[in-house]
């Protein structure tokens, strides 16, 4: 089967108000949603804001292709929040991942950032399967696999708090997950699912 398209897959980044429940450990989150949901195609571009895939790793700075094949360098810093299926450091990013990510523009035009969203993927999907360790889920016309991470994935049921216990969920069901693509492929590890239905 032919990969996710990463633009799709990116865009399916966006945090709807049910997805913030429980999702305090992917930190400024809220801040990629509050961005993305009140911009339309038609308004200018964020200059603060770049979503691309990583291209170059230059010590602390990232080349980034965007829209457009817009190239912009992106600094991190000591400040700077990474998320890549969990808060981690640069160490953890790799060139072709794909990314948001939220800072200051700065006079070279290069992207001082604040924070780092990588592979992250909110989606809505239906649960086709389980096996051992992964979800096959039907998203769209296509097929993914949701890896199941130990000491990471959780599931939300309705109001209850986030657990590592999926037992309850159930082939056929919907569900909205959380996590990281893993490029090129049609493969995300999954941070944290909601039960839907």
């Amino acid at each position: 089967m032919e990969a996710l398209d990463r633009r799709k897959v990116l865009t399916g980044a966006v945090l709807g108000g049910a997805a913030l429940v429980g999702a305090t450990a992917f930190g400024s989150v809220e801040a990629a949603h509050a961005h993305e949901s009140s911009q339309s195609l038609d308004d200018a571009l964020d200059p603060n804001f770049v979503d691309g895939r990583i291209t170059a790793i230059n010590g602390m700075t990232l080349t980034v292709i965007g829209l457009q094949n817009l190239l912009t360098q992106i600094r991190i810093t000591d400040a700077t929040s990474v998320w890549k299926l969990r808060p981690t450091t640069l160490k953890s990013v790799d060139v072709g991942d794909g990314l948001y990510a939220r800072g200051a523009r700065m006079a070279d035009g290069s992207l001082a950032a604040d924070a780092v969203w990588v592979n992250i993927v909110n989606l809505h999907a239906e649960l086709t399967s389980i096996g051992r360790g992964v979800l096959h889920l039907r998203y769209g016309h296509g097929q993914l696999r949701g890896h199941v991470v130990p000491g990471t994935t959780s599931a939300v049921y309705g109001d209850e708090p986030a657990t590592a216990d999926l037992s309850r969920l159930r082939v056929g069901s919907h569900i909205q997950f959380i996590g990281a693509w893993r490029p090129d492929t049609d493969d995300v590890d999954i941070a944290t699912i909601f039960a839907v239905s």
